[in-house]
């Protein structure tokens, strides 16, 4: 895995621990839809994440688009398939989504290293 998935697995996990230690009823609930929603249903996982990710890519969500990227990856989301993700993501977003692909292109390549 590299540097910058192993960086940002722990900083999430570690904040996400540090969160849930003082967080109210109404922050659980969030946490838990959102967790909840990104399960299977009439529509898999797979596009869920996908979707998820154009999502995080065009409201220029790093950390958003990290966490999908992932996610994507654990579902066996291809390369083909990513390309026409981030195909999208960009079409809708336009250029100013172009800086999020430079670094999800860099941090998906880390993800295929492991």
């Amino acid at each position: 895995m590299g540097k910058l998935v192993e960086e940002f697995d722990a900083y999430r996990t570690k904040m996400n621990d540090r969160v849930m230690k003082t967080a109210n009823t109404n922050i659980k609930r969030f946490f838990a839809l959102d967790t909840t929603s990104y399960a299977d249903g009439a529509l898999d996982v797979k596009t869920k994440e996908m979707l998820g990710l154009v999502a995080s890519m065009v409201l220029r969500c790093d950390d958003c688009i990290k966490y999908h990227l992932g996610k994507c990856h654990a579902a066996g989301v291809n390369s083909d398939e990513l390309n026409e993700i981030f195909m999208i993501a960009n079409l809708v977003g336009g250029s100013i989504v172009i800086p999020h692909y430079r670094r999800a292109v860099e941090y998906w390549d880390e993800l295929n290293e492991a």
